[in-house]
């Protein structure tokens, strides 16, 4: 994807969330300058890999198959000294685009719908493994503290408000049904290297194409940093 493409979703989803009325941290707001200027004590930051993120799931055709993504806060598996045990992120998803099957081993999450119109829609099925649906057995789901099951492939639709808790081992992909909407993410510490499991993505983190300078850096820019 190309770095002025990039640039457009994010002046895009900027503008909505702020016409959501939700705010973001000042970091959110960083130029590279503003980064180049940060020294050790932004390291959590960096290290957790908060703030912009936006991928098509190496599908190159984010408008279908993608999602915008900010981290707000999240803990990290990797780092002794890491004491947080919890994530939290804001979701961006366009009309129609959908973020591909997936599950997590370690991971339970709450997806809550914060802002927008139309439905959220989740589809979910157990799994047989990395790559392998489960198409018999009932699936287990929480809604706003209501905690059932529903058959395997069943599409739950959730109202602004509403948020549904995804357990681990469960294949989940989500689209917004007419509208581009705000969602929540709460959940435990959060590791996109090693706890995503998709069904046939091949990818979590897009590539870059340089043709201009980043509006913001995205966390696949900090891969590297100190």
């Amino acid at each position: 994807m190309k770095r002025s493409k990039v640039n457009r979703y994010l002046r895009e989803v900027k503008e909505f969330i702020d016409s959501c009325g939700y705010r973001l941290p000042p970091f959110a707001f960083w130029s590279p300058q503003d980064w180049a200027s940060k020294g050790s004590e932004y390291d959590e930051i960096r290290k957790n890999q908060l703030g912009w993120d936006l991928t098509d799931f190496g599908s190159r055709d984010y408008e279908k198959i993608g999602l915008f993504l900010f981290t707000l806060r999240n803990g990290n598996y990797h780092d002794p000294a890491n004491k947080k045990t919890y994530a939290e992120k804001i979701l961006v998803g366009m009309p129609d685009q959908v973020t591909p099957y997936h599950y997590h081993q370690a991971k339970m999450e709450d997806i809550i719908y914060r802002g927008g119109k139309g439905r959220f829609c989740v589809q979910l099925y157990n799994s047989l493994g990395p790559h392998e649906l489960d198409e018999k057995t009932p699936v287990p789901i929480a809604v706003d503290g209501r905690n059932y099951t529903v058959p395997a492939g069943s599409v739950v639709r959730l109202s602004p408000g509403e948020s549904i808790t995804l357990f681990q081992g469960v294949f989940h992909q989500f689209w917004a049904e007419s509208s581009t909407l705000l969602l929540g993410e709460v959940s435990m510490v959060n590791d996109d290297h090693g706890d995503n499991f998709f069904l046939t993505a091949p990818g979590r983190f897009p590539e870059i194409t340089e043709d201009e300078e980043p509006l913001h850096l995205l966390v696949s820019d900090y891969f590297g940093s100190p």
